[in-house]
């Protein structure tokens, strides 16, 4: 069975929003999705995410559109932990299950709903193929997300990279709604 959603989000760490078009099957995902910001500077970004069972990233396709011109990234993954940009084998990001598109909630999804850390206690480290907005540079990340609690309509996990955190609201499916 699986279940059709459209979500926006401000999204302030930009200045702008996100609204993404997701389809929910038997542990896996597809999506597509538009945002804009201002921060780091002006953009437009459009994307089309799918993943595979246990919500493992099969490839996430990018457009970014700046004042400066368009930037494209076609960055794919074998299912083992090996990632392909642009048709180019990145070993520097070998090993990550998951990608993180920068600045857009929908990513945070794929690791929190693998491990159900919207629904029970817990902590996870991870290592994702982090994407940078609006350049679309690829590195790695180390991210840990942690279960801080069960609310009235799911779940509060706090995000954590660097220096970086943010306490992200989960819904009973296991989708960012704040």
């Amino acid at each position: 069975m699986s279940t059709t959603g459209v979500i926006t989000w401000d999204v302030t760490a930009s200045n702008g929003y996100e609204t993404s078009w997701t389809v929910f099957g038997e542990g896996a995902l597809g999506a597509h999705g538009r945002a804009v910001g201002t921060v780091p500077e002006p953009y437009w970004i459009t994307y089309e995410l799918d993943t595979s069972d246990g919500y493992v990233t099969c490839g996430l396709s990018v457009t970014a559109k700046t004042a400066t011109g368009v930037r494209a990234l076609d960055l794919q993954h074998d299912g083992e932990g090996r990632w392909t940009a642009n048709g180019e084998p990145r070993p520097d990001v070998d090993g990550p299950l998951d990608c993180d598109l920068g600045l857009c909630p929908l990513t945070n999804t794929m690791p929190v709903l693998r491990h159900g850390l919207h629904r029970m206690p817990g902590a996870q480290e991870f290592l994702l193929a982090w994407v940078s907005v609006p350049d679309l540079t690829v590195r790695p990340s180390r991210q840990t997300y942690t279960h801080l609690g069960r609310t009235g309509h799911g779940a509060r996990v706090r995000y954590a990279s660097g220096g970086f955190r943010s306490d992200l609201e989960f819904d009973a499916d296991g989708c960012v709604i704040d």
